[in-house]
């Protein structure tokens, strides 16, 4: 019989967090056979030292440059042997019988090509595991704060799904990319990551590439990780704010037509404009939230030069 699991894990400069994976791995006393494989992308804070003395039983990819997210997990996809890949963050620790469960799950159910667990925040509170397809009439409502309205009604409502508990198993159109278990014959018929999605965007454009091959999409709610998620997104880098968007930019004009892309650079505008606006406010009138309106002030403002030309996502601060 050929191995029944790989895992592969992409680390940049997460020494500790990628340490902390590998040994809850380590603790899964699965009854099958499983493989680890670490792509580190020039990591400069030892990890890859520190990987081959503490786990030497670990493959390890060491890669000259950051390759990003899909180009990384692409080569330890093609390095692995297993009938099942899990693709997990190097900032998730997995509990013993999660992965088990997720492969018992996959077998039984021989048309889901992906399956996600539940997440838990480090707060222990649950994590946003899933989301519906980004569409133009959702980024509408959502720059227009009414997707809660309108959440009901199709193609309008919350891509994000606030309003789903993660209280059942059940097939989503998209699973969040820090915690995937694939099929391999799956991955076969639709192909890798597709690489021009460097930082954001891959993980709303593989899980629609299996939807496209029939492959059903499920999150899991019997399973379970720890995602210690870095700071939130109100505090996130104004340039990664920006590449997020320049991802969704990427993901419209290659499954949307002339339509719908301008449709949705439309729709970003307007969110843009309408935060940038509405924060300006709020700075000026609300002096304990100055520093957090700021911040979003600022990232506002980079992605509606971005948006007209002026600035590449590279160039912002």
């Amino acid at each position: 019989m050929g191995l029944t699991l790989s895992v592969v894990i992409v680390s940049w400069n997460t020494r500790q967090l990628v340490l902390d994976c590998l040994n809850s791995l380590e603790n899964c006393r699965l009854h099958m056979a499983m493989e680890v494989i670490l792509v580190d992308n020039a990591s400069a804070d030892d990890t890859v030292e520190c990987v081959r003395k503490q786990f030497s039983n670990t493959l390890i990819i060491q890669n000259s440059e950051n390759l990003g997210f899909a180009r990384a997990n692409n080569l330890g996809l093609q390095a692995s042997s297993g009938e099942f890949i899990a693709l997990i963050n190097s900032d998730v620790q997995v509990p013993n019988g999660s992965l088990e469960k997720m492969v018992s799950y996959m077998k039984e159910n021989r048309d889901i090509g992906m399956l996600g667990p539940k997440m838990i925040l480090r707060d222990g509170t649950t994590g946003q595991s899933c989301y519906r397809y980004p569409t133009v009439g959702r980024w509408f409502t959502e720059a227009l704060s009414l997707s809660t309205i309108l959440n009901k009604t199709a193609g309008f409502g919350d891509f994000k799904m606030s309003d789903f508990k993660h209280d059942r198993t059940m097939e989503v159109d998209v699973l969040t990319g820090w915690f995937w278990l694939v099929r391999r014959e799956a991955i076969q018929q639709i192909g890798l990551l597709d690489t021009q999605f460097f930082m954001y965007g891959e993980d709303i454009d593989w899980p629609k590439r299996f939807h496209d091959g029939k492959w059903k999409v499920v999150f899991y709610s019997e399973a379970n990780a720890i995602h210690y998620c870095g700071a939130s997104s109100d505090r996130a880098p104004v340039r990664f704010y920006v590449e997020m968007n320049r991802a969704n930019l990427q993901y419209f004009r290659k499954h949307h037509n002339i339509i719908g892309v301008i449709g949705f650079w439309m729709a970003i505008w307007l969110h843009q404009s309408l935060r940038l606006i509405g924060y300006s406010l709020v700075f000026a009138l609300q002096k304990r939230r100055r520093e957090i309106a700021a911040h979003k002030v600022k990232r506002s403002a980079a992605c509606l030069l971005w948006l007209v030309g002026l600035k590449t996502g590279s160039e912002v601060a």
